[in-house]
């Protein structure tokens, strides 16, 4: 029959191994969410005490650029296995943006 499907069932050490790895993998979004939430609090928080505008720019940008690496890399599941080719082109497109938008700074203040 065309609509035949087959049930695979799992051993309790396959099943074992797949819930501590769910346990483990939800306690680091958890925590990598945590993270974020503590670095956005600090970049508000470095708005609002009223620093200079040339300390508070560098720090929230870093932020936001490590906050973008980090979700990349937890929550779209980049450090998973069979992510290489995806990871390449889309850290090659952060490039080529960072590239471009350094070469455009460059041409208006040279």
């Amino acid at each position: 029959m065309a609509h035949d499907i087959e049930i695979i069932e799992k051993t309790p050490a396959e099943f074992e191994y797949k819930k501590r790895r769910s346990d483990r993998l939800m306690r680091s979004q958890l925590m990598m969410f945590a993270l974020m939430i503590f670095m956005t609090l600090i970049s508000f928080a470095a708005v609002q005490a009223g620093f200079s505008a040339y300390f508070v720019i560098p720090v929230v940008l870093l932020l936001a650029a490590v906050q973008v690496g980090l979700q990349l890399y937890y929550f779209m599941h980049m450090s998973e296995k069979g992510h290489g080719l995806v990871a390449f082109f889309m850290y090659g497109g952060v490039l080529l943006a960072f590239l471009t938008v350094l070469a455009f700074v460059t041409i208006i203040w040279w």
